[in-house]
């Protein structure tokens, strides 16, 4: 192979690595925002599932609970407002106007906030995080 095709394919290679470098510095940043603002707004039971290496669709699953359709509505909202002031964009989000569980699609991280009730009900990180303690994935 000629040194300048091997030079070229190192020099890939190494734009490549770094840009991974940066998408995981994004995605933990984020990660880093969406569970603050959880803390901050008093979710309960929030966890954080790395499914990066289970499928394509996202990096991270953060599923929490708020107290009540209310409390769900404003954890939510402020979620989302934060996300855009951080420059995360805008996230797609269903179930605002329900209140029992709200799906906010950032794209790298997707969380869901819901009711007790309805948590209980799909038991989500059951599904998606075999390799979590028990008494997390049966909250």
């Amino acid at each position: 192979m000629p040194k300048a095709k091997t030079a070229a394919i190192a020099a890939r290679k190494k734009a490549d690595a770094a840009r991974d470098l940066a998408d995981r510095k994004h995605v933990k940043a984020m990660l880093k925002l969406v569970m603050k603002s959880l803390e901050d707004d008093k979710a309960e039971d929030i966890v954080a599932i790395d499914l990066s290496n289970k499928t394509p669709m996202a990096d991270y699953m953060v599923v929490a609970s708020g107290r009540s359709g209310r409390h769900v509505g404003a954890v939510a909202d402020h979620l989302i407002r934060r996300l855009k002031d951080e420059g995360y964009g805008h996230a797609r989000v269903e179930g605002m106007t329900q209140g029992d569980w709200v799906l906010i699609d950032a794209g790298d991280i997707v969380i869901h906030v819901f009711r007790p009730e309805v948590r209980e009900f799909y038991r989500l990180e059951k599904m998606w995080a075999a390799d979590i303690p028990e008494d997390v994935a049966t909250l």
